[in-house]
């Protein structure tokens, strides 16, 4: 029996195959959710590093427990006010990054 190495593919080639090319509506959309669950696990970390539960935190901000298990769990329709708040009430520093892409003529 004949040993086949194993074809290697980089993480560009299988997101590009799998969930679309960049630029594509199903890959911004990827790309977008993404982004949340990186915010959302980002302050759910904080919030744990700081020894504070969901309705610790919610009482710091006021909002209910349930909103900020929503804003760790991304959510999607949370209010960016809600996150400032959320963010300011860990005295955490949010930083954003604008990049504009580059369009094809």
């Amino acid at each position: 029996m004949k040993n086949n190495p194993l074809q290697q593919f980089s993480l560009e080639e299988i997101t590009d195959k799998y969930i679309g090319k960049k630029g594509s509506e199903k890959r911004d959309a990827f790309e977008n959710e993404l982004r949340l669950d990186l915010l959302g696990e980002a302050l759910k970390q904080t919030r744990i590093k700081q020894k504070l539960t969901q309705a610790e935190l919610g009482k710091l901000v006021g909002v209910q427990k349930s909103q900020i298990s929503k804003l760790e769990n991304s959510v999607k329709d949370a209010r960016f006010e809600t996150v400032l708040k959320v963010f300011k009430a860990l005295n955490t520093r949010i930083t954003f990054k604008l990049e504009q892409e580059e369009t094809s003529s």
